[in-house]
């Protein structure tokens, strides 16, 4: 009640209508900014209130110049903490469902403003977990050097199409997260082909601010991409994300519970499904490109030789048999495996997912699922899938054999 006692009339009356508003659950947003108190780099707080695992509480973004960190209070508490900062910010702008207020404070006098809020469509008290627009918050500090938004936190209108392709795949992500088995607070992710780092980051960002702590390994040959990115993360105060030259053959993780590849060449998805089979990756993310093993080596069944004279179904033929290889041996070998299509990270038709989830309590492989990819390599006249090979020597090595 102290500091409530030393505001001006026009601070009172704003905190009463943030009050009421949380009572009467018309409260939607509270932004505090122009923030002049003792922590250091702290600009702004966004705060919402959330559902989260059927409670309700007050999350806050705290935006600083370099990071952002994100805090949940119950809602009983959360009046005496935007107390806490309101005193100590030069401007706050409060959203009901039917209003914005908004306090102006300069060294005479606070200015109080109201105006109408524009309808809306959808509940405020939205679930955290699945009814957010946004998997990543365009405030983050990340999304500036990597070109996303403007100085303001603003979407660049010429990345746009980026921004939407970018919270598809966290949202993707976040649904397979849900099924997999963690039996630790941290999550170890390697991205191969990491390029300018935009998933990259955007996935370390997501787990940080769902309290999973981020161990994670971008994968690029390009060293001035490298050097970009790891500079970009240092200034984000991500401590846990690391930049690796190299590629899926020449970096090899200690421990690998998310193995992500987007876009690798031809046989270097192969490659990098393996390293995640053979690693135990809980989760296994690719977007297969560029599909040349095994055109060379297609024969036309003969009811479908006038189908396949054409070339660019034959071509089409091979890509949909590779990957429908790889996804079964994926099953095969203890994961649950969807193939889907996925919005294209490029301006590109190459936009096709393999997402795949661990199993519990696999053994050893499904002979009957081997036996299914043996009748399709045997139709078609396949001789050679670098993913079957790769693991055919892993189970040889590990003494178990396999008849694959």
């Amino acid at each position: 009640m102290s500091q409530l006692a030393s505001m001006s009339e026009q601070e009172q009356q704003f905190i009463n209508a943030v009050q009421q508003a949380i009572e009467t659950q018309a409260f939607e947003r509270l932004i505090l900014s122009q923030y002049k108190g003792a922590l250091e780099h702290l600009e702004k707080m966004t705060f919402r209130i959330i559902s989260l695992q059927n409670q309700e509480m007050m999350s806050c973004l705290y935006r600083y110049k370099t990071q952002d960190v994100t805090k949940n209070y119950p809602i009983n508490e959360s009046l005496t903490v935007i107390q806490q900062y309101f005193v100590q910010c030069k401007q706050a702008n409060l959203f009901t469902n039917t209003q914005e207020i908004q306090l102006k404070k300069n060294k005479k006098k606070a200015l109080l403003s109201y105006s109408k809020a524009a309808p809306k469509k959808s509940n405020v008290n939205e679930q955290h977990d699945r009814a957010k627009q946004r998997y990543v918050e365009q405030e983050s500090y990340f999304l500036q050097p990597l070109g996303i938004t403007d100085a303001k936190a603003q979407i660049i209108p010429s990345m746009a199409r980026k921004w939407k392709q970018i919270n598809k795949f966290v949202e993707i992500f976040s649904g397979a997260l849900e099924k997999i088995e963690q039996s630790e607070p941290a999550l170890h992710v390697v991205d191969f082909g990491s390029g300018k780092g935009y998933l990259t980051f955007a996935l370390y960002d997501y787990l940080l601010k769902n309290q999973i702590t981020p161990y994670v390994t971008g994968v690029e040959l390009n060293p001035k991409m490298v050097e970009f990115c790891q500079n970009v993360a240092t200034a984000s105060a991500f401590k846990h994300l690391e930049f690796f030259q190299g590629d899926v053959r020449t970096y090899a993780p200690e421990k690998l519970d998310v193995m992500i590849a987007l876009h690798a060449c031809d046989v270097a998805t192969d490659f990098a499904i393996h390293t995640g089979i053979r690693l135990n990756a809980q989760m296994i993310m690719c977007a297969p490109c560029c599909h040349k093993e095994l055109r060379p080596q297609l024969k036309s069944p003969t009811v479908l030789a006038p189908m396949l004279q054409f070339g660019i179904h034959a071509g089409q033929q091979a890509e949909m048999l590779t990957d429908t290889i790889r996804a079964l041996l994926l099953n095969a070998y203890g994961y649950d495996t969807k193939v889907f299509e996925f919005v294209a990270l490029e301006h590109t038709s190459k936009n096709k997912m393999i997402l795949a989830t661990k199993r519990k309590n696999f053994t050893r492989p499904d002979e009957q699922v081997l036996a299914q990819i043996a009748e399709l390599k045997k139709m078609y006249g396949i001789q050679k899938h670098s993913l079957e090979l790769l693991l055919n020597d892993q189970w040889d090595l590990q003494g178990i054999g396999c008849k694959c």
